[in-house]
């Protein structure tokens, strides 16, 4: 017969008033480690007592129970509760939960002591983090959790970011498939989908530490030590809504500044409104920029200016910071290191004297009037201002002799215009920058980035057009091989006949989207389907092909090679289209339109407030609106505010085919040059244009209405 298990019977459980315990000298832990006594003892008085005590009765030497205990397991637990007796806190005759064992145990109570401590299994990391999330959940400020437990709020802070991370990461650090510093590189930026994407790109490279990891995460943004940062201000960037990302881990040096679009306005805007500042001084010209190129002021002319007095204030000022400065300096003269907050203050006491230093020089009023200044953002985020250069097409003429100026009747011939009375052109990045409602009067050359963007429109149909008439492809790339062969020396090599494709550097944000793009796309899809890849194979391929299929093919691959860009100029040669070239290159744009028939109305292009009606004066939105839509239209929108005016031009000239210059053929510009015989547009304007309008009233001429308009 079998005999049944012997079972386990545990220890039990009593309250024993606390003057009855002591604490064991068999207790293994002698080493403090961990929470102090002090802190347990309050996260006693705050919670109770946790866990219970391990107690064991002490005997007398007959061994007979003395009523007293000893504590083997448990021991800061007992000092925690003998503090809170000693201040008063705990009664010291107080109940307290405890484990009673056998005196007469066969198990050592160094063992029980040994066996609590070493058999505690550690509370993951994760479970902290998560734990600290779920009570900010339920209503726990970040303060009140770091006093509970004893730590400080950056601490909390640091926790609740972990917590905060992808779940879908949290599990692979929970099954210990990434590090902790790992996991901390991930806390940089609250974009879970991101995380994950930057995970699933490192997890089997080696490159895995948390710096890469960051640097990932922070590409598309901007550092705020970045000198665009400085000058706008963190504050202010947070002000109009930009995010900062933040590491909580390591010095971040401020964090990144995510909306970099929003910074970049931020500071155009704040530099735009420095330029104006100083425009006002007097100067012809203000060129700013955040980054000015190397070399903008070779060629000019720098004026001498004269430094501006101190007044009494300043030189007190300036004469207060140098005594406390070199106070300081031989106070610590002997230091191997400064100390912090004195290393900081002489660096305040630098900038301030720098400040001073630094100041606008005086220049004489009819050389301002002649000369410039250069505004841009210092490498600390200051605002950097160079004044006072003359470019060479801007010097003063030759005094001219009054008397030779003058007339018979000893008047001036013409009146004298004071060259102060004229407004600061500021440009802006490359770009001249006016007023919201200030024109310039007459109609003025295109600006060259508008020029390249509307050509580049006009390459593209250019192209469309070369692709889809292969004898006209053939006429080109014979006319390029003809060129080469016989009227330049060749460049080496057996046949050196090549269509580079040009790329657009200058483009609106719906080149890609217009009809001649889509054309061409969907053709080199067709083409690219069937085309082999082997050298050998498409030799035999192409020679397969008949003669319609191949004149197709080679219109297509002559097309990308079409050049009809504007682009300025290089006068000095080297790099860049020379003046001659440029006449070239666009008076071969227009043989190719003409023998193409290129229409560039046809090929979908229409004026909007964005590619072109928008970017030009007033004059010129209804020079454009006179010669599409008829004189009419252009008076009675003459009297709107430009925005207004371009947002209704692009209404009347939507289907007109009008065309600006560049992108005009030979036929379209007589046209628009040709007095307007057909009827004026019968287009509905609407009742804001037409109310006050009186029919009756005679017409205005051209040059009125444009003054209307201006």
């Amino acid at each position: 017969m079998a005999t049944a298990n012997q079972k386990i019977t545990l220890a039990s459980a009593r309250d024993i008033p606390f003057n009855r315990l002591t604490l064991s000298q068999s207790n293994v832990r002698r080493v403090k480690a961990g929470l102090s006594i002090e802190e347990l003892a309050e996260s006693i008085a705050r919670r109770g007592l946790i866990q219970s005590l391990h107690v064991r009765p002490l005997l007398d030497a007959d061994g007979v129970e003395t009523g007293m205990f000893e504590v083997p397991a448990g021991g800061r637990r007992y000092r925690a509760l003998e503090l809170l007796v000693k201040q008063k806190r705990l009664n010291k005759t107080a109940p307290v939960p405890c484990v009673v064992s056998d005196a007469k145990d066969d198990i050592l109570v160094d063992e029980v002591s040994l066996a609590e401590n070493i058999e505690r299994a550690p509370l993951h990391p994760l479970d902290q983090f998560r734990a600290f999330q779920a009570m900010r959940e339920k209503g726990m400020t970040e303060e009140a959790i770091a006093a509970a437990f004893f730590v400080g709020i950056n601490v909390v802070k640091q926790r609740l970011r972990l917590a905060s991370v992808s779940p879908k990461l949290l599990d692979v650090y929970a099954d210990d498939g990434m590090t902790l510093e790992q996991l901390m590189g991930f806390t940089v930026s609250p974009d879970h989908a991101r995380q994950e994407q930057i995970w699933e790109a490192i997890r089997n490279s080696w490159q895995k530490e948390p710096y890469h990891i960051r640097r990932m995460l922070t590409e598309s943004a901007v550092r705020a030590s970045d000198k665009r940062a400085m000058f706008v201000g963190v504050e202010s960037y947070e002000a109009e809504g930009g995010a900062v990302l933040r590491d909580l881990f390591q010095s971040d040096d401020g964090g990144w500044l995510q909306d970099v679009a929003l910074l970049d306005q931020l500071a155009t805007e704040k530099l735009k409104a420095a330029a104006q500042e100083i425009a006002a001084e007097g100067w012809k010209w203000i060129e700013a920029a955040v980054n000015l190129p190397y070399g903008v002021t070779y060629g000019l002319r720098q004026l001498s200016g004269a430094p501006v007095d101190f007044s009494d204030d300043e030189r007190a000022a300036i004469e207060a910071l140098q005594a406390e400065r070199d106070r300081i300096e031989a106070e610590y003269d002997a230091a191997d290191e400064l100390p912090e907050e004195v290393d900081r203050r002489l660096g305040e006491i630098e900038a301030e004297l720098e400040k001073f230093d630094q100041r606008p020089l005086r220049y004489d009023p009819a050389e301002i009037a002649h000369a410039g200044a250069f505004v841009s953002i210092a490498a600390n985020g200051l605002l950097s201002v160079d004044r006072g250069y003359v470019r060479p097409a801007d010097e003063a003429p030759e005094p001219v002799d009054p008397a030779a100026a003058e007339g018979a009747d000893g008047s001036a011939d013409a009146p004298m215009v004071s060259p102060m009375s004229q407004p600061a052109v500021v440009v802006m990045n490359g770009e001249a920058a006016p007023a919201e409602d200030e024109e310039e009067d007459g109609i003025k050359p295109l600006p060259d980035r508008l020029l390249a963007e509307l050509t580049a429109h006009r390459t593209l149909a250019l192209r469309d057009a070369i692709a889809n008439n292969p004898h006209v492809a053939m006429t080109n790339l014979l006319h390029k091989l003809v060129s080469d062969n016989f009227l330049h020396p060749a460049a080496g090599g057996c046949l050196e006949a090549s269509v580079r494709q040009v790329y657009f550097r200058d483009q609106t944000a719906d080149l890609k989207e217009c009809a001649s793009a889509k054309s061409i796309d969907e053709r080199r899809l067709m083409w690219g389907d069937h085309i082999p890849a082997d050298d050998e194979t498409l030799w035999d391929w192409l020679t397969a092909l008949d003669e319609g299929r191949r004149l197709d093919l080679l219109a297509h691959c002559v097309s990308y090679g079409v050049n009809a860009l504007h682009e300025k100029p290089n006068p000095y040669g080297g790099t860049g289209v020379t003046e001659h070239g440029l006449k070239l290159r666009l008076a071969q744009a227009d043989r190719l339109a003409r023998a193409t028939g290129l229409d560039m109305a046809a090929a979908g292009w229409r004026p909007t407030v964005g590619n072109y009606l928008g970017r030009v004066t007033k004059a010129r939105i209804l020079e454009a609106v006179r010669e599409g839509a008829g004189d009419r239209s252009a008076q009675l929108i003459a009297h709107l505010k430009k925005s207004e005016m371009a947002k209704e031009a692009e209404r009347l000239l939507a289907d007109t085919g009008w065309l600006p210059e560049p992108l005009r053929s030979a036929a379209d510009d007589q046209a628009a040059t040709e007095p307007a015989g057909h009827e004026e547009s019968d287009q509905a304007l609407p009742a804001f244009l037409t109310e006050d309008s009186d029919e009756d009233e005679p017409a205005e001429d051209e040059g009125q209405a444009v003054i209307a308009a201006e």
